[in-house]
């Protein structure tokens, strides 16, 4: 790592709010319904997010449709008491997916490199399959925006691997 990334790490904020979207119409049609749904990446990553040190300000489910990401990119977006955002789900390759195509215009800037180091991380789990992920970051107004698979394993990864190492770092330039 080098000097100047080390020293802006030192002076990163060192807890975090987040917000998390779980992209799902399935599961947003069962708890409509009244259902319990179980949630496994959602709880993964307010886990990981304890475990670390920081919070989760809200954690929504939401359909993987167009009007309803993009009403949740604009709660966050006006939401004071968040730093990063993270949409969980819809970054495939299916009709359906269209969590990328939605929040990409909200951002100011993307993070090209967020996307192709996860690629790269998951082909040495997964094989050539990492191609089929469109996993996408960027900030905008000050906060960071992360658009991951919804997988366990793929969530594990990107928080492990990828969010919690850098999240900070890119709040504190996004603010600057």
């Amino acid at each position: 790592m080098s000097e100047s990334t080390k020293k802006h790490k030192t002076i990163a904020p060192k807890k975090l709010k987040f917000g998390i979207f779980i992209c799902s119409t399935s599961r947003y049609q069962e708890l409509k319904k009244g259902k319990h749904v179980k949630d496994a990446s959602g709880d993964l990553i307010e886990s990981l997010l304890r475990n670390a040190g920081h919070t989760a300000s809200f954690r929504k489910t939401i359909p993987d449709d167009k009007a309803s990401i993009e009403e949740g990119m604009r709660h966050a977006l006006n939401f004071a008491d968040v730093d990063a955002v993270v949409f969980c789900g819809g970054t495939g390759i299916a009709i359906a997916d269209v969590t990328v195509e939605t929040v990409s215009p909200f951002l100011e800037k993307v993070l090209p490199g967020f996307g192709e180091i996860f690629r790269r991380l998951s082909y040495d789990k997964i094989g050539s399959a990492a191609v089929l992920s469109r996993a996408i970051a960027g900030v905008a107004r000050g906060k960071a925006f992360l658009c991951i698979p919804g997988s366990t394993d793929a969530v594990r990864l990107c928080f492990e691997k990828l969010i919690l190492p850098e999240a900070a770092h890119i709040v504190k330039h996004a603010r600057e």
